[in-house]
């Protein structure tokens, strides 16, 4: 019979806590058994053993001028599990659930509800303290004219996670408690614009979203457009985001730190900030038409906006939900019309990378409803914050500081 180890034991040859080994047999990275007796576990030596090479095991350094290998996560590549989002032929799933399917029954706050294990029966209740919504209109008073609404959503985050107490304490109802105020918080922040088409104490948060963005009040249709989007938006796996707001769970960072860390990732153009250039690039179709405007793209070299998503290979059906509700508002067919003259002129038909995906949706949306170019960011913010907030509930469950990646050096050697 294989040689078998006491849990003590193989901490002490690991080198870790108990904790630890237990995480190991967690993630099935050991096997354990009820030792005799039914006291306490036991694991195969062997496994062990090879667990504790994987980890000995010195980074190949790359010869002179050659490229490092991909950086992996601590010893081994580490990979995320998670029971939130899928990715699967061409559809996108929130816990087994196909997104869009959601989108058109529910409103954000049951998809949040759903997200987070509540289930659509139980909507999140989005509401911000009055202390803490105090605090951020005085925050938001003081800031300078211009801001960005984006940059407003980024200080509101720093300034609710001051006021709270509570924000170190990681167990999942308190985080999401902490979640529901902050979403809340975070549209609170931003200046309004529009009266609230529904004031009262259970208005939604796209109708408060709304009051945010627009000049006047929306048609149910908008309204409704609008609450479609964020639910489209909540979760998309492991975007470059929500890897960001994994490591900061990683290193246990509350939650209005994983958050601003998911925050800081959508300010670059490639990801929650695509949708204004989209929006632009749009705006300039509907004056001049999409053939001088996309061959203008093509002749200086810059990419067309909101076209092609890699995991999608036939089409982001994000985008095919959401502009299917824009076609439906008033001045929303010749906006769709103008997204459909976009895919045709930037190449043959048919081919996948040609087609609109969720930030070209969102730009249409935004310019059928006459949002502003920034709209889009925001509701990509806004919408995203309970898939980071979700995320890192599961990686609170996990290892602390797995996700520690190695370097491939390429400097100068030390010197004997």
């Amino acid at each position: 019979m294989a040689e078998r180890l006491t849990t003590q034991q193989v901490a002490e040859q690991l080198g870790v806590k108990v904790e630890t080994v237990y995480a190991y047999a967690s993630r099935g990275q050991l096997s354990s058994e009820r030792a005799p007796g039914g006291k306490g576990s036991t694991f195969d030596a062997r496994e062990v053993a090879e667990l504790a090479a994987r980890g000995r095991r010195a980074p190949v350094r790359p010869a002179p001028g050659e490229a490092p290998a991909a950086a992996s996560w601590g010893s081994e590549p580490v990979a995320v599990r998670t029971g939130l989002t899928l990715i699967e032929n061409g559809r996108l799933y929130y816990r087994g659930r196909d997104a869009v399917e959601l989108a058109a029954r529910y409103g954000f706050e049951a998809a949040i509800g759903w997200l987070w294990g509540l289930g659509t029966d139980a909507p999140v209740e989005l509401r911000v303290p009055p202390a803490t919504a105090a605090a951020l209109a005085r925050a938001a008073a003081a800031l300078p004219e211009g801001i960005r609404l984006p940059d407003r959503l980024r200080i509101s985050a720093t300034v609710a996670a001051a006021l709270d107490p509570l924000r170190f304490d990681l167990r999942e109802r308190t985080v999401h408690a902490a979640g529901a105020a902050l979403i809340a918080g975070m549209v609170e922040a931003l200046p309004r614009t529009a009266p609230d088409p529904d004031p009262g104490p259970g208005s939604s948060l796209a109708a408060r979203l709304w009051s945010r963005l627009a000049t006047a009040a929306p048609t149910p249709e908008a309204l409704s457009c609008l609450d479609r989007a964020l639910v489209l938006l909540i979760d998309h796996e492991l975007a470059v985001s929500t890897v960001a707001a994994r490591l900061a769970a990683s290193a246990r960072a509350h939650p209005y730190a994983v958050v601003s860390a998911g925050l800081g990732a959508t300010d670059g153009p490639l990801h929650g900030a695509a949708s204004p250039l989209a929006h632009r690039m749009l705006a300039e179709v509907l004056a001049d038409g999409a053939v001088p405007v996309v061959s203008d793209y093509l002749r200086t070299g810059r990419p067309i906006p909101g076209l092609g998503h890699r995991l999608y290979p036939e089409g982001d059906p994000r985008a095919v939900a959401l502009l299917d509700a824009v076609r439906r508002l008033d001045g929303g067919a010749a906006v769709v019309a103008a997204v459909a003259a976009v895919e045709a002129a930037a190449g043959p038909a048919g081919r996948p990378e040609l087609r609109a995906n969720i930030d070209l949706a969102l730009a249409a949306m935004a310019l059928t409803a006459g949002l502003p170019a920034e709209a889009g960011e925001v509701v990509f913010a806004v919408a995203r914050t309970p898939g980071w907030l979700a995320h890192a509930v599961e990686e609170y469950g996990e290892e602390p500081l797995r996700m520690r990646a190695r370097a491939g050096y390429v400097g100068p050697r030390p010197q004997a």
